[in-house]
């Protein structure tokens, strides 16, 4: 695979970038995500948000107009840096096509789950099943995917533009494939299904992403 130049900035460098303090926000969107992911969004109820936020009802309503909204907001919360968070492994050599290698390898990551991120595994997981009969929900999530998307997208673009990718192969199909491996292993992680062995994955997910290189 050839080498691509060095990305200088990762996303978050600019400091207007740095998020505002917000503690009761954060516990909100927390207890949400707690919640979402114990009872599902037809069983969740606003007044348990607040109990386990330690909060009333009235300091939900004061920011969210309700479930729907607060769905929204605690789903956008938990995946919003996911993208930079890969920027900033420490296996992350400086080239753009290095970021699906481990984003790849991040996906048998999920038996060393803290409890955070297993509310964010379930809540995902309940929210997609509601979507069948929630439209509210039906559309958060086709936003936020769609949001990922372009996201990946660029970060895909940027690859094909410096040689890393083959520009030939397209973008949305990349993409596709991403997010099917990705959702799928959300599945197999609720059943507790067992998984491959960490460096074999990585191994198999190298294979992949050198398979789509451009030709030298």
């Amino acid at each position: 695979m050839p080498d691509s130049p060095p990305l200088n900035d990762s996303p978050g460098d600019d400091p207007r970038d740095e998020p505002v303090e917000d503690p009761l926000g954060q516990r909100l969107l927390a207890a949400a995500a707690e919640e979402f992911a114990a009872r599902g969004y037809g069983g969740a109820r606003v007044a348990e948000i607040a109990r386990r936020a330690g909060v009333t009802t009235g300091a939900i309503y004061s920011r969210y107009r309700g479930k729907a909204d607060l769905l929204a907001a605690a789903l956008q919360d938990a995946t919003a840096g996911e993208f930079d968070e890969l920027f900033a492994d420490h296996r992350f050599e400086g080239r753009t096509e290095d970021i699906l290698v481990l984003a790849g390898g991040h996906l048998i990551d999920w038996s060393e789950l803290d409890e955070t991120a297993r509310s964010l595994s379930g809540m995902l997981l309940e929210s997609f099943a509601a979507a069948r009969h929630e439209p509210e929900v039906r559309d958060i999530l086709r936003s936020g995917l769609g949001a990922r998307r372009r996201r990946l997208a660029e970060i895909l673009d940027t690859a094909k533009d410096v040689g890393g990718i083959d520009p030939a192969l397209d973008t949305d199909a990349i993409v596709t494939l991403y997010h099917a491996v990705s959702l799928g292993f959300l599945l197999l992680e609720a059943v507790d299904y067992p998984l491959p062995v960490g460096d074999r994955w990585e191994e198999l997910i190298g294979r992949l992403v050198g398979a789509v290189a451009a030709e030298r």
